[in-house]
């Protein structure tokens, strides 16, 4: 009788191991995907101009696979100040799925961040916040410094709060990128 008390109570404890490692499964939040970003528009609009200066970076297959179809080589003046905006798209599907939207509705989770090497080359200044203050990226000023060429590194991370707690600060933080890219840059 006593081996079967302590058959049966090991069973318990096993049993109740067992439940309460899935409670604790089932608590945990499950980590966002990043999203399929194929495609990267720039748009350089000058000081007192209406006509924006666009570049882009398009890989319709994503990661891997093919190279990408469009590289294009920022050129811009020196010494000049202009507005930068930046649009995502998904362009595996058919129509193309705007993702600067879902960046938007995620404010609080993405920053665009832009550095330019070497950094006298060019320098940018954040025009939009979330809802907490923080910059996002989606538009704000670049201003060129004297000529040069380099790279403008363009990256959106995707910053997913932890156990509920928001970790984007206005810096890049903890999480992914969704894109991270190095266009040539050249100032002149």
């Amino acid at each position: 009788m006593n081996r079967k008390k302590q058959w049966m109570s090991l069973v318990m404890i096993g049993l109740t191991l067992f439940l309460t490692q899935c409670k604790k499964a089932e608590d945990v939040e499950p980590e966002e995907e990043n999203e399929l970003i194929t495609t990267v528009v720039l748009k350089f609009t000058e000081s007192g101009s209406t006509t924006p200066l666009q570049f882009t970076f398009r890989d319709t297959d994503g990661d891997g696979g093919n190279a990408p179809t469009t590289f294009d080589k920022i050129a811009l003046k020196a010494n000049t100040s202009y507005t930068l905006t930046v649009e995502f798209l998904d362009e595996s599907k058919t129509p193309a799925e705007d993702i600067t939207e879902e960046v938007e509705e995620e404010a609080d989770e993405h920053l665009v961040i832009f550095t330019a090497t070497p950094a006298s080359l060019l320098t940018y200044v954040y025009g939009d916040k979330d809802a907490n203050n923080f910059p996002i990226g989606l538009t704000g000023t670049a201003t060129t410094g004297a000529a040069g060429t380099g790279k403008l590194k363009v990256q959106l991370r995707h910053q997913t709060p932890v156990n509920g707690v928001p970790v984007k600060n206005g810096t890049p933080g903890p999480g992914s990128d969704d894109v991270n890219l190095d266009f040539d840059l050249e100032v002149n």
